[in-house]
């Protein structure tokens, strides 16, 4: 069986149905049932306890900054807070999980309902959640670089999740993509979990079928386990879709497995064969006592909650005047918004600061693989800079070579200007001298322009600017030029 490429399937005869499972590590300080560390990159075997590796006879207590966490990202996704939760034992048998068991919840989760909003082509679409639970996280088992031997690290073992589990309601590879973007922009908002897919902060598990347009029932799903990156999250699914689709067409079934994707074929692998839910033989934790959560308290949470992206995105269209496009950017991320605001209130004007933010600002921290939170040039410096183009002393093309030379050293844009002599000339007196050397140097390009070829005035602008090394006035210089070769 061949997989053709996904562009020319034929979408008008089948419809993908794909349900994401985002797993989040909460940024708490100690693990979900003990006192040990959640730092990540210890030594192996380093941040453990008889607690989290499983040893006979000691008590779990659950973490209470670990259900508040839990609470906040409920209440952020519009769900229902159930005032009485409990924890259940999932029970497999893998060389990761010490006690045999993973603590998670089963029939009972703290929160249930909800939605998320994403936009994809701009067009808006909600797609519901069925939960979010708390559980603990396994360890990690290491393969590579061991020989015939594998070993065990359970520094992570116990490490707090939320398990944020959608309806199966994303229908395109895009939509699960933009879909994990905004969970992601959400936990890192609310401050509940770091984001950091390289580490595995955050993570999904992705269930995919297909079935033919227009049929209600689904079809055979595939779970593809532990996706770490927006891109992998869109890859995956879209050769999971093309595979599905190439076995029907051939007259093929789907089976209920699961998969791993492997970024270095950009194809999905048969893991095992996918057990049913029963079969993890849930019942509830005895060791733990079940959660009744306070309505003062949820309220509590509830009056904490920041400002999310969403309503920070209309905010930032009807306050500042944005387009759509850039308030998308702007609240993108938490930092990246704040920072803007501080721009702003330093008396930037918002498009202004927008644009230098998407395009130059953005481009030097990409080119250090940095992010917003490292970024070393401060709002208020911007903001000083667009005050020197807006009264004239650089010009927008000078502004360029002072942005870089602030984000490089730290100096302020006035110290930079004067440093290096790098004031606009807006004297008219002074450029009209060198205009009049432009013109009576390229006297045919001059007749030429005269005779209607309007482009040319682009040619006497470059000739002007490369004699003033780009420091004349852009407005004063075509005002000048119209003027002498009308």
């Amino acid at each position: 069986m061949s997989i053709r490429n996904y562009k020319e399937l034929d979408i008008m005869t089948y419809e993908a149905v794909i349900g994401l499972e985002v797993h989040a590590q909460m940024m708490t300080e100690s693990k979900m049932f003990c006192g040990c560390p959640t730092k990540f990159g210890s030594e192996p075997n380093s941040q453990t306890c008889p607690v989290c590796i499983g040893m006979p006879g000691v008590l779990p207590v659950i973490n209470r900054k670990a259900v508040e966490f839990a609470v906040r990202t409920g209440l952020a996704a519009d769900c229902t807070i159930s005032s009485y939760s409990r924890f259940a034992r999932k029970n497999y048998f893998y060389p990761d999980l010490p006690k045999g068991y993973q603590i998670s919840q089963y029939e009972l989760p703290m929160c249930e309902g909800g939605h998320i909003d994403i936009v994809v082509d701009g067009v808006k679409k909600r797609v519901g959640l069925t939960r979010i639970h708390m559980e603990e996280d396994a360890g990690k088992n290491i393969h590579e670089g061991t020989g015939n031997y594998s070993f065990v690290d359970l520094n992570r073992a116990g490490t707090p999740l939320m398990e944020i589990v959608s309806e199966p309601d994303i229908r395109s590879p895009k939509e699960a993509a933009e879909y994990m973007k905004k969970i992601r922009a959400i936990v890192r908002y609310l401050g509940v979990c770091d984001g950091n897919m390289e580490q595995g902060s955050l993570r999904c598990d992705a269930n995919v079928s297909v079935r033919p347009l227009g049929q209600k029932e689904f079809g055979v799903k595939a779970e593809i386990k532990n996706i770490n990156s927006f891109r992998f999250v869109e890859k995956a699914l879209e050769y999971e879709i093309k595979r599905q689709i190439g076995i029907l067409d051939d007259g093929g079934r789907i089976i209920q497995e699961t998969r791993l994707w492997d970024p270095s074929t950009n194809t999905t692998q048969s893991m095992r064969t996918k057990e049913e839910a029963h079969d993890y033989r849930y019942f509830p934790e005895p060791d733990l006592v079940p959660i009744v959560a306070d309505e003062k308290w949820i309220d509590e949470i509830r009056d904490s909650l920041p400002e999310l992206p969403d309503a920070k995105r209309e905010r930032f269209i009807s306050e500042y005047g944005l387009p759509e496009y850039d308030a998308d950017f702007l609240t993108s991320e938490k930092a990246i918004a704040q920072w803007f605001e501080d721009a702003v209130k330093a008396g930037a004007n918002p498009k202004a600061a927008s644009n230098w933010m998407m395009v130059e600002l953005t481009g030097l921290l990409n080119e250090e693989n940095k992010n917003m939170d490292e970024c070393p040039l401060k709002p208020v410096q911007l903001a000083g800079m667009l005050r020197l183009i807006d009264n004239g002393t650089i010009s927008g093309k000078i502004a360029k070579t002072v942005f870089e030379e602030i984000y490089k050293t730290g100096k302020d844009a006035d110290a930079i200007v004067k440093e290096k002599g790098l004031i606009q000339i807006s004297d008219t007196g002074e450029i009209e001298k060198i205009v009049d050397e432009v013109i009576a140097k390229n006297h045919a390009e001059a007749e030429r322009f005269r005779a209607g070829d309007e482009k040319l005035i682009g040619f006497f602008v470059g000739q002007v600017m490369k004699l003033t090394k780009g420091k004349a006035n852009p407005q004063v210089v075509n005002d000048l030029l119209r003027k002498k070769l009308s």
